[in-house]
C-alpha cells in the first residue's frame, strides 16, 4: 500500500517493522494513527514467530560453548 502522504508512508514503513518484531501493542498504536488519517491499516498476515537472534545460525558455536 503505497501513500503519497509522507506521514502515512512513514507510518506503514513504521509499523513493517513492528510486525516483523512482533511487537503488537505498537502495531496498534500505529494502526490507530492510520486510522485518524482515514487509512484503514493492512490486514494481518499470518504471523511467524520472529527468529531469535540469541539462536546461533546451524553449525556455529557461541562464546563460552567450547569444552577445554
Amino acid at each position: 500500500m503505497a501513500s503519497d502522504d509522507p506521514m502515512v508512508a512513514a507510518l506503514l514503513r513504521e509499523r513493517e517493522g513492528y510486525v516483523a518484531r512482533g511487537w503488537d501493542d505498537r502495531v496498534a498504536q500505529v494502526d490507530e494513527q492510520l486510522r485518524l488519517r482515514d487509512v484503514e491499516p493492512p490486514a494481518a498476515a499470518p504471523s511467524s514467530a520472529p527468529t531469535s537472534r540469541s539462536t546461533p545460525p546451524k553449525g556455529r558455536k557461541t562464546r563460552g560453548s567450547e569444552t577445554t
